[in-house]
């Protein structure tokens, strides 16, 4: 009864380990270009807000985000960040001109589908 308990135990502790598993990224190759954000989220398993928003992960590693708010009027805007990819994850600027950073991990990256970990949200990214 002890054995099956122990084996019960890692089967779930192995699960819950490869529902986590992210994607160690070496450098910023599998990402460079254009991704189109679709959405965000709190968790992997809680409603996704829609976005209309643009990464381009250039190689000189700046991120450009382009998005447009729809109350302002001001139309399309670009928002150059700096990145960069070490310990397997996204290293990004937080604001820009700030030397503050957060780490997203990848999650997820299956053909052009990739989603992100961030501090506080999960992002649900297509390359364009």
């Amino acid at each position: 009864m002890k054995t099956i308990t122990t084996f019960l135990s890692l089967c779930a502790a192995l699960a819950a380990f490869s529902a986590n598993a992210e994607v160690k990224l070496e450098d910023n190759a599998k990402i460079l270009g254009k991704w189109v954000v679709t959405a965000e989220a709190l968790a992997l398993d809680r409603e996704k807000k829609p976005l209309h928003v643009t990464w381009e992960f250039q190689k000189d590693g700046t991120l450009v985000t382009t998005g447009e708010d729809a109350r302002s009027g001001i139309g399309a805007m670009n928002i150059p960040i700096k990145y960069s990819v070490a310990d397997g994850v996204i290293k990004k600027q937080t604001m820009p001109g700030r030397e503050k950073y957060e780490d997203c991990a990848v999650v997820e990256m299956e053909g052009n589908e990739m989603i992100l970990k961030c501090k506080f949200l999960y992002f649900f990214m297509t390359r364009k």
